[in-house]
């Protein structure tokens, strides 16, 4: 595209916009939506808003669910790395997660690309992260958005939003009015520190003094910032799945900033609290290194991270081995880490017992 027009005026391109690049990306694009085509939407993109049929994906009387997130500073290191082609898996696991927890399937999935400079190679490799992740949750990627500003990003710089839509049956959605003291809690295994606390994690990284190139301490088969990289899980088809097949699931949690202390209580009623052996968690190598590396408290590590679980299953008793049995034919991962129990005004929503295996 020419800078200047014939008469010597400005374009968009000498702004600093570059629409022949733009239409470029979005042709390299259609193949990758088209792979996470699904009952109810085509994935094509390139119109003004993106359609899905529910009628088409089996839903009678349904109710819809929305969740929309970023991914936060992990962006930081992808970008420092040159390494994108997670990043776009933590996308959609951040926001279509937050759907299952509702008792809902998610349906579509639309991006937001956002940077001071297109560089078509980057965009791809993100967005080919996000077809990757619809296509394990089996959602369609609908549409999307891609934003060249410069002078609001510097170059080389991006930013990334993801907005979910799933639905339900009515009376099928969660939590359900029935969470009772003596519910049985499972913890699944989170792949690692997922999308949150990673200012807290940089901030580390730099006191470390470990290179993001360098083998990672707590994986060295890997580099600091590949090893910190290890997309969010994605745990929909396993949840679709139980909830299905076994009958007692009251109710999600998915374990994101603010840990077990702050995201269990918005799925119980007043009146009842959770009670976790912190010794039942399984905690992944590079949360014991980010406790020591960084000086971290236990409580710290609690409100910041998941520290090795993603999700957290309310299960009433008398269903919990099926529900486990079938958590873990799924490939779940699975603890049981508590129970429900009665609480007054005065007590801590969330109660721990023992301590965090936080060191080698």
């Amino acid at each position: 595209m020419a800078e200047t027009d014939a008469g010597g005026g400005l374009t968009y391109a000498e702004a600093g916009v570059d629409i022949d690049a733009g239409n470029a990306l979005v042709e390299r694009l259609k193949a990758l939506v088209r792979a996470t085509r699904r009952p109810g939407a085509d994935a094509e993109i390139g119109g003004f808003g993106g359609l899905f049929d529910l009628k088409a994906a089996g839903f009678v009387d349904p109710v819809l669910v929305a969740a929309n997130d970023g991914v936060g500073t992990k962006l930081k290191i992808a970008i420092e790395t040159g390494l994108h082609d997670t990043i776009g898996i933590d996308l959609v696991a951040m926001s279509v997660n937050d759907v299952v927890v509702q008792g809902a399937e998610p349906l579509f999935f639309l991006d937001y690309f956002a940077c001071g400079k297109l560089s078509g190679d980057t965009a791809y490799e993100v967005v080919k992260g996000i077809a990757t992740g619809c296509m394990e949750a089996g959602c369609a990627l609908i549409g999307g958005e891609t934003a060249e500003m410069p002078g609001m990003y510097a170059d080389g710089d991006y930013d990334l939003a993801g907005f979910a839509v799933g639905a339900a049956e009515r009376g099928k959605l969660l939590p359900r009015r029935d969470v009772k003291a003596g519910d049985v809690l499972f913890g699944l295994a989170s792949s690692g520190v997922h999308s949150n606390g990673y200012s807290l994690v940089r901030r580390i990284v730099a006191r470390s003094g470990v290179s993001l190139e360098a083998p990672a301490p707590f994986e060295p088969q890997k580099s600091l910032g590949r090893a910190l990289l290890a997309p969010t899980r994605l745990y929909v088809r396993p949840l679709i799945a139980t909830l299905k097949a076994a009958d007692g699931v009251k109710a999600l949690a998915h374990i994101t900033g603010g840990g077990l202390p702050d995201n269990l209580p918005r799925v119980l009623p007043d009146g009842l609290g959770a009670r976790i052996d912190l010794s039942a968690i399984a905690v992944p190598p590079v949360f014991r290194w980010l406790a020591q590396a960084g000086g971290v408290a236990e409580a710290e590590m609690l409100r910041t991270f998941n520290c090795g679980v993603g999700m957290v299953v309310v299960a009433a008793a008398e269903a919990a081995d099926a529900i486990e049995a079938s958590l873990k034919a799924e490939g779940e991962t699975v603890a049981r880490i508590g129970v429900i129990e009665s609480i007054t005004a005065a007590d801590d929503p969330v109660r721990f017992d023992g301590a965090l295996k936080l060191s080698a």
